[in-house]
């Protein structure tokens, strides 16, 4: 059985006016017929973080949602936890503070749980912190700003549902450019990926590859350095770092890009409709005048006079 969808959502999704991303995660997870485990751990809202997702989750035609939300790692061996988790089709982490919801849940029954939802192909959600710790790496906290400097992060481990990864969010509105940079010029074999904010990396297993297509009105932002020079190693305290020959992308929606392969998917252009209906017309024309002459109906001078009439919309009197 492949594994199942993750959506790696960048935190302030929309719940009201256009909640697409939202509803794209309960049509996943089985739509009408879909069990929904709730993880509020990073949140410090408590109950009522699971209200609203409950609320918008049933609204979208969910069958059931449950609150699985371990405040210890003691209380993350809960059988009654983990059996919620054994029996959902949809996982969705909230936001919140991503290294307790990293220190309470990865290594325990309940992390182990996660991971075997996403092994038997239920989809894993999250946003914001629930983001964060589906990479490999996980960003534990740290300052804004545009240029990567020296200890500007931390990093923690995450449950590595995507693999040799760092995962950043609310990562332009935030200016989190430089820390993610930061962290892929200690560590160039991480491919960073930071998500915007209403906007969502939708990464499935293609064929043993990992391919994201990214949906929402920002972009996913990725910096590859395989083939970056740096000083991380030798930088001092909070000094900027040299990062040297990344690879730069920015996804807009529609975008597809092959994690494994760290390569852009080439996408169809467009097409604009209206030219669309301008060449079906024309091509009819075409084949009736193919017709015409097949059938020595006329000559080709006249069939081309009767068709420049048919085009020509009637005078008024």
């Amino acid at each position: 059985m492949p594994r199942g969808p993750l959506m790696i959502i960048g935190g302030a999704e929309d719940k009201v006016r256009k909640p697409t991303i939202l509803k794209h995660f309960v049509a996943l997870s089985g739509g009408r017929e879909a069990r929904i485990a709730v993880i509020p751990t990073a949140s410090s809202l408590g109950r009522e973080v699971v209200e609203v997702y409950e609320a918008l989750f049933t609204k979208f035609g969910a069958a059931a949602v449950e609150a699985v939300r371990p405040e210890s790692r003691e209380q993350a061996h809960d059988p009654a936890l983990v059996k919620a988790l054994d029996d959902a089709t949809g996982v969705f982490m909230t936001g919140g503070n991503q290294l307790k919801l990293s220190s309470i849940v990865c290594g325990t029954p309940v992390g182990d749980a996660i991971l075997r939802a996403h092994e038997r192909g239920a989809v894993v959600a999250g946003t914001s912190a629930g983001a964060s710790i589906q990479s490999s790496h996980m960003v534990a906290f740290g300052v804004g700003g545009a240029t990567p400097k020296q200890r500007m992060t931390q990093v923690a481990a995450g449950l590595g549902l995507v693999g040799t990864t760092v995962i950043d969010q609310h990562f332009d509105q935030r200016n989190r450019y430089g820390r993610l940079l930061m962290i892929v010029a200690q560590s160039p074999q991480l491919l960073g990926i930071g998500v915007d904010e209403d906007t969502c990396g939708l990464v499935e297993d293609v064929d043993g590859d990992l391919v994201m297509r990214v949906m929402g009105k920002g972009a996913v932002t990725i910096f590859d350095g395989s083939r970056m020079v740096s000083n991380a190693y030798e930088a001092k305290r909070s000094s900027p770092l040299l990062a040297s020959g990344v690879v730069f992308h920015t996804l807009p929606e529609g975008s597809v890009f092959n994690l494994t392969a760290r390569a852009l998917v080439p996408q169809r252009p467009a097409v604009d409709p209206e030219e669309a209906d301008e060449l079906a017309e024309a091509g009819r024309d075409l084949r009736q005048l193919a017709r015409d002459i097949a059938a020595a109906d006329a000559t080709p001078a006249a069939i081309a006079r009767r068709l420049k009439k048919r085009r020509t919309p009637p005078t008024s009197s």
